[in-house]
C-alpha cells in the first residue's frame, strides 16, 4: 500500500516549464504527473472542482490554504442516476497542488480522505507548497506547463501542451442517450456534451426537461429524436479545436429557428460559429466569486467560473452583442444575437461550487423555447 496522508509521505517537486521549482510532500498516487498548471481561488468545493471535466489536462493549485478538511463522501446516485456529490464519475485533473493537506477530515458524510481518494483514482498531489508564491508566479507569467515529480524519479524532458489535443473527445459521451425527467414539462433539448457537469444536466431534469445527450461530434440532422432547442455545454481545452464540428449544429439550429444556449466552452464555440475570435487568457478565471454585469440591465451577479479562453469582443459580428462582462477585467462573459434566440454565457449558472445568482438563465432559456414553439 502506498503511503497515505496518515503515514510517511514521499518528497516531491513541482517543476514549472521555466525551471521554477517548489518542493513538498506527495500524496495520492505519488507518481509523475504533468499538464497545464492553473489555480482556483474557491474556499470550498474541491471535490466538485476535481471532478469537473473542464479541468481535463490540468494540474490544479488550490489557493485556499487548508484542503481536505471535510474529506470525500461515498458515491451516491440521485434520482437520475448521476453522482450527487461529484460533477462527473471521475477525477479529471492530472495533479493537485495544496499548501496544507488536512491530516484529519470531519464531516458526517465523509468516508475517506482526499489523499486516499486521489490514490484510488491514480492522481498525484503535492502538499507543503507556497501556493501564494505559485499563484503570484502564474499571475505574472501566465499559466504554464509543469510536472509533479517524486524526488527519486527523473523529470520529463518534454511536456505535451494539453490545449493542442482534443480534450473534449476524452470527456464526451460516445453515443446518443435520452435522459427522462420525472415530470416532463413538454420541452426536449439536444445537449452537445463537451464535458458537461452533472449539475447542468440536473438543472434541466429538475425543471422537467427531456435531454437528448449527444457526443460532441454528433450530426444533429441524423438523430432520430425531435428536440426544441440546442444547448452546448462546458468543457476543456481550446475551443478552436472543436468549433468547426459543433458550429455546424449551431448553424443548423439557427436555420431551423430553434433556440440555442451555451455555457462556458459553449459560449466560446457559439461565438466562433458566429464569426468571432477567441484568445487564451493570461491565467483565466477559476473561482466561485467572479462579479459580472448584465450589460442591458446593469444588474451585477456573482458567478462561478472555470475557463482559460475568452471571446474577443471586438471580433463579434454586427448582429451579435455583448450580454455580460466581467467586472474585474472587462472580458466578455456572455453574448447574444440581436434578433434570434441565440445566446450564451461564460460563467456557470449551475454553480457547484459557487453562488446561484444566475440560475434564472435556465428558466430564461426554457421561456424562450416556449415562445418559439
Amino acid at each position: 500500500m502506498l503511503p497515505s496522508q496518515w503515514g510517511e509521505k514521499m518528497n516531491g517537486t513541482l517543476i514549472l516549464s521555466d525551471g521554477t521549482r517548489f518542493s513538498g510532500k506527495l500524496f495520492g498516487a505519488q507518481a509523475v504527473s504533468h499538464g497545464e498548471v492553473v489555480f482556483n481561488t474557491s474556499m470550498a468545493g474541491y471535490e466538485l472542482s476535481l471532478t469537473d471535466p473542464s479541468y481535463r489536462g490540468q494540474i490544479l493549485c488550490f489557493t485556499f490554504p487548508l484542503i481536505g478538511n471535510y474529506g470525500i463522501p461515498p458515491s451516491r446516485l440521485d434520482e437520475f442516476g448521476m453522482e450527487i456529490d461529484f460533477e462527473s464519475e471521475d477525477v479529471h485533473v492530472r495533479g493537485v497542488v495544496v499548501d496544507d493537506l488536512s491530516k484529519n477530515f470531519s464531516h458526517h458524510k465523509a468516508e475517506k480522505s482526499l489523499s486516499d481518494w486521489l490514490e484510488q483514482k491514480g492522481i498525484t498531489g503535492i502538499s507543503g507548497i507556497d501556493t501564494r508564491a505559485l499563484t503570484q508566479k502564474l499571475r505574472e507569467h501566465g499559466v504554464m506547463l509543469g510536472q509533479i515529480v517524486p524526488d527519486d524519479v527523473s523529470p520529463l524532458q518534454t511536456i505535451e501542451d494539453p490545449n493542442l489535443i482534443n480534450l473534449v473527445d476524452e470527456v464526451s459521451v460516445k453515443e446518443v442517450k435520452v435522459l427522462e425527467p420525472q415530470d416532463y414539462c413538454g420541452i426536449t433539448i439536444a445537449v452537445i456534451d463537451t464535458g458537461i457537469k452533472n449539475n447542468i444536466l440536473r438543472s434541466y431534469l429538475r425543471r422537467g426537461v427531456r435531454i437528448i445527450r449527444c457526443p460532441w461530434d454528433v450530426d444533429l440532422s441524423t438523430i432520430e429524436h425531435d428536440f426544441d432547442g440546442l444547448f452546448i455545454a462546458n468543457g476543456p481545452g481550446d475551443p478552436e479545436v472543436v468549433a468547426p464540428v459543433i458550429g455546424k449544429n449551431i448553424n443548423l439550429c439557427r436555420e431551423q429557428g430553434k433556440p440555442v444556449f451555451g455555457i462556458c466552452l459553449g459560449n466560446q464555440v457559439l461565438s466562433i460559429a458566429a464569426g468571432a475570435k477567441t484568445f487564451k487568457m493570461k491565467y483565466g478565471h477559476r473561482s466561485a466569486n467572479q462579479p459580472c454585469l448584465e450589460v442591458t440591465t446593469q444588474k451585477a451577479v456573482i458567478t462561478s467560473q472555470n475557463h482559460g479562453f475568452a471571446v474577443d469582443a471586438d471580433s463579434l459580428p454586427s448582429d451579435f452583442e455583448v450580454w455580460f462582462t466581467n467586472l474585474n477585467d472587462d472580458t466578455v462573459e456572455g453574448v447574444r444575437h440581436k434578433s434570434e434566440a441565440v445566446f450564451s454565457v461564460q460563467f456557470h449558472p449551475e454553480a457547484c461550487p459557487g453562488p446561484e445568482d444566475t440560475q434564472y438563465l435556465f428558466d430564461h432559456f426554457l421561456d424562450v423555447i416556449r415562445k418559439s414553439k
